[in-house]
């Protein structure tokens, strides 16, 4: 069932952030040897393609995000010579290499940025967007960043404001303008002649703005605890119609070269994420699904999530499924407990492709941040710190969990010593090794990867679908409680074998009429 599909549609996509994976160098920061040296264990867990944070050179404004050449690679993480060994070394493994690309915005301190800013008639003035102030010399628009305040920066070089959505240091890229277009494909080219196998598109509707410069509305259901640029709705800033003629451009691009991905960052709904495939001409292979990483860990409302995504899926659409990212908190702090083992489960037997965010394979969660400790830019503007998610893998016992021998950039969690791969490797009953388990199951079940969703009725606190592909149906239930339920498999077929669950001991159970589920258990049923 899996001889026709890319390596994009039956594998697990592994997210980690360089910086906090694992340092070579003792200078307490993450690097591109530091990737290459646990390789062996990303293949160990079943691992198809790893998504690398960015690791551009960059005065790290915006940790890495803020490009100032995207062509290279910064000192902190190595150079090309350790990005090609890292390319080379995870294909001997069978491991795909996917990067971070970074198209709506540069560093202020860009070369092309530098040049745009220095004069009114500067050849690359177009490549970013500028506007005179109003005629009382208020900003352009009242378009919000997404860190706060106006998106329109005023430069004294020129006297006119630049656009940014995010820091002042990231300004915009004018993507109508052909030359930028011509320079930004060069980019991907770049990265395809080096062996990259995919993209992952950082702020992907962003890239086209109104060109009438008009304000956003007001959104009225605006609360003063959501984020700032939530004050406005981003009608004139955000999914702009001509942004599909980028992305089908881009994506003639990538095409030219052999079984290459292009997968892209969307805040949006639904409804909206799946326009994302392309409907004149193609766009995406995996518009990004972020549902599940903001739902809260309910069943009713995981469960409607589920559904609708699925129901609003084109024909031809992949669906990819993500529970935790480096800007959302970690699914082991949503599902605590033997629930981060009810999300395992179902993270790993949805239809479609699976982004698992590096330490969730281990129950990493949250680590409270000390202000004087604080790195990101959004926390120290606002309450909304990301540092808490994207701390330092915890590899071991050792002194900074066997990260770093020097001082970690971010501080490691106090449960470093317990929740660890060193200690969860050689437990058969560890999250690590349910994961690998998981894992090993989808590689050996292609109903799991490409067999339809059929969703089963159910009350809370169950989550329950179907996976049919052909003659072979699998049912997967998971109770969301932590106290014992019944949950009659009547709808799946009367009587049932378990294929697996989350805890240890029970394959190969057979299932009469009903099936009984310990607190915090999934199951998943042959029927």
């Amino acid at each position: 069932m899996t001889k026709n599909l890319h390596w994009w549609q039956y594998g697990v996509i592994y997210q980690l952030i360089v910086r906090s994976f694992f340092d070579t160098n003792g200078d307490g920061e993450g690097d591109l040897p530091g990737v290459i040296n646990k390789l062996d264990y990303i293949q160990s867990l079943g691992i198809e393609a790893i998504w690398l944070s960015p690791i551009y050179p960059s005065p790290m404004a915006e940790f890495g995000y803020d490009v100032t050449d995207y062509t290279d690679i910064h000192p902190l993480f190595g150079t090309l010579n350790d990005f090609d060994a890292l390319v080379t070394q995870a294909h001997d493994r069978g491991i795909k290499i996917i990067l971070d690309w970074i198209p709506n915005h540069t560093s202020d301190q860009h070369p092309w940025f530098m040049e745009s800013r220095s004069s009114r008639d500067n050849p690359k003035r177009d490549w970013y967007i500028w506007r005179d102030p109003k005629p009382d010399g208020a900003p352009p628009s009242n378009w919000i960043s997404v860190f706060g305040g106006s998106v329109w920066e005023w430069s004294n070089e020129t006297d006119q404001y630049y656009c940014h959505t995010f820091l002042k240091e990231q300004p915009d890229l004018n993507w109508r303008n052909p030359e930028v277009q011509q320079a930004m494909l060069d980019v991907l080219r770049f990265w395809l002649e080096r062996g990259v196998d995919g993209f992952r598109i950082d702020a992907t509707c962003l890239l086209i703005k109104d060109d009438q410069f008009r304000d956003n509305p007001p959104n009225p259901d605006y609360q003063p605890d959501q984020a700032p640029d939530k004050a406005v709705l981003p009608k004139y800033t955000r999914d702009q119609p001509t942004v599909h003629d980028v992305f089908a451009m881009i994506r003639r691009v990538v095409d030219d070269y052999d079984d290459r991905m292009l997968a892209g960052e969307l805040y949006l709904p639904i409804e909206k994420v799946v326009s994302y495939y392309g409907k004149q001409a193609p766009e995406l292979h995996l518009p990004l699904n972020l549902q599940l990483a903001w739902s809260p860990w309910n069943a009713d409302k995981l469960a409607s999530t589920i559904d609708h995504y699925e129901n609003q899926l084109p024909a031809e659409g992949w669906p990819t499924w993500t529970i935790s990212t480096h800007d959302s908190t970690r699914i082991a702090s949503r599902a605590q407990g033997e629930q981060a083992r009810v999300a395992a489960m179902l993270h790993m037997t949805l239809r479609g492709t699976p982004t698992l965010y590096y330490g969730a394979e281990i129950g990493m969660q949250d680590v409270p941040i000390a202000p004087e400790q604080e790195e990101d830019p959004q926390g120290k503007r606002t309450d909304r710190s990301r540092d808490p998610f994207r701390t330092p893998m915890q590899w071991d016992n050792r002194e900074h969990a066997g990260f770093t021998s020097g001082q970690p950039w971010l501080p490691v969690a106090e449960d470093f010593s317990t929740v660890n791969v060193a200690v969860q490797h050689n437990d058969p009953h560890s999250l690590l090794n349910l994961y690998r388990r998981l894992i090993n199951l989808r590689r050996c079940e292609p109903t799991l990867i490409s067999g339809a969703y059929i969703s089963v009725p159910r009350k809370d606190p169950f989550i329950a679908y179907q996976r049919q592909g052909g003659e072979r149906r699998l049912l997967v239930v998971l109770n969301l409680s932590a106290e014992p339920q019944n949950f009659n498999i009547g709808e799946g077929g009367r009587h049932g074998r378990i294929l697996l669950s989350t805890f240890m001991n029970r394959e190969k159970e057979e299932v009469h009429g009903v099936v009984e589920l310990r607190g915090n258990e999934g199951v998943i049923i042959v029927v």
